[in-house]
């Protein structure tokens, strides 16, 4: 609750919900984040991203927003970018000090932000990843699926966290707002975070979780080889992301040593031994090394001429808003005197 002087016991607080073919979600998901957030005790913010849904999500959502207030603000994207790029129209649009995410398919319970605010501030972190300890979803079509992904993203990024998966975190908006994701990368938000900020200051915490009640769920067991795909892209971005040069040349180096010892060792057999190497399947592979050295060094270069460019200029932008809710009209939810 605020305090008399109406001085606000917590940062302020910018909601942002994707939201996709939820149409028949939009009225409880909105309820529900005004229930949750009722005694938050400072400025906050809705701000629901409709992702190019068909199904008049966004109608409803212009309509609900007019009825709730300035507070609920509204972006439609042109088309159906993903979760990524709507995720990302909403991190861009945020003016609060914290950010907040949930899924719009009522799977998590918005009465959660408070607690993980508090929780965030506590424990002095960047990011606070929920935790679906008790999931609501069927085991084959989701939660084997989010087991194994969760234990290879932990072994091969070094940020062990029990479930990735989970929508609901809480970040500070300095810190998420660094990060420019693109493609599906929105399951590995905790690994890109932890390339701007030190992975101590990311935790998590055990969160509520429902069942869907409307709707269909829009991911099955066939993301489970989407994240092995995403999951080499991020190792690769994490490590070598500023310096590709140094992966492709790396491996450049490795098969030239190779292909020159195997060259070196034909051209002995060949002047020393007097013997016929035209015929040697090892003259082959020597040869296929060297070229292969020669064409990932080059690939080297090229990378680090493209990434010095990407840096250089300043659109990241990668999705394209149709409407949005007119920021100079845009309002906070105060808390209640």
């Amino acid at each position: 609750m605020s305090t008399p002087d109406r001085t606000p016991s917590r940062p302020s607080l910018s909601v942002v919900i994707p939201m996709y073919q939820e149409l028949d979600n939009v009225e409880p998901m909105l309820e529900r984040v005004h229930q949750g957030l009722a005694d938050y005790g400072a400025p906050w913010e809705l701000i629901c991203v409709d992702d190019g849904s068909r199904d008049g999500t966004g109608e409803r959502l212009r309509a609900c927003a007019e009825r709730r207030g300035g507070h609920v603000r509204v972006i439609r994207l042109r088309r159906n970018f993903g979760q990524t790029a709507a995720m990302q129209a909403g991190f861009e649009s945020a003016r609060g000090e914290l950010i907040a995410t949930l899924d719009g398919d009522l799977q998590n319970d918005p009465a959660d932000i408070p607690r993980m605010v508090d929780a965030l501030l506590e424990r002095d972190l960047d990011l606070l990843q929920g935790w679906r300890r008790r999931r609501q979803d069927a085991l084959v079509m989701r939660k084997i699926p989010s087991r194994i992904a969760n234990k290879l993203i932990g072994k091969v990024t070094g940020v062990a966290l029990h479930d990735y998966g989970c929508s609901l975190k809480v970040y500070r908006a300095e810190v998420i707002q660094e990060v420019a994701l693109l493609g599906e990368m929105h399951r590995f938000i905790p690994v890109w975070v932890a390339g701007v900020t030190a992975p101590q200051r990311i935790g998590e915490i055990e969160v509520g979780h429902q069942a869907r009640q409307f709707g269909t769920s829009k991911y099955g067991i066939s993301r489970t080889f989407r994240v092995l795909v995403d999951l080499l892209s991020a190792f690769f971005f994490l490590r070598f992301g500023a310096r590709p040069g140094h992966f492709f040349g790396l491996i450049g180096i490795a098969f030239g040593v190779i292909g020159g010892l195997l060259m070196t060792n034909l051209l002995w057999v060949k002047f020393w031994l007097g013997e016929d190497i035209g015929g040697r399947p090892l003259l082959i592979v020597a040869i296929l090394m060297l070229l292969a050295s020669v064409q990932l060094l080059t690939t080297g270069v090229l990378a680090e001429m493209l990434t010095r460019t990407f840096f250089a200029s300043g659109d990241r932008t990668h999705f394209r808003i149709r409407w949005s809710s007119p920021a100079e009209t845009a309002a906070w939810k105060e808390p209640e005197a």
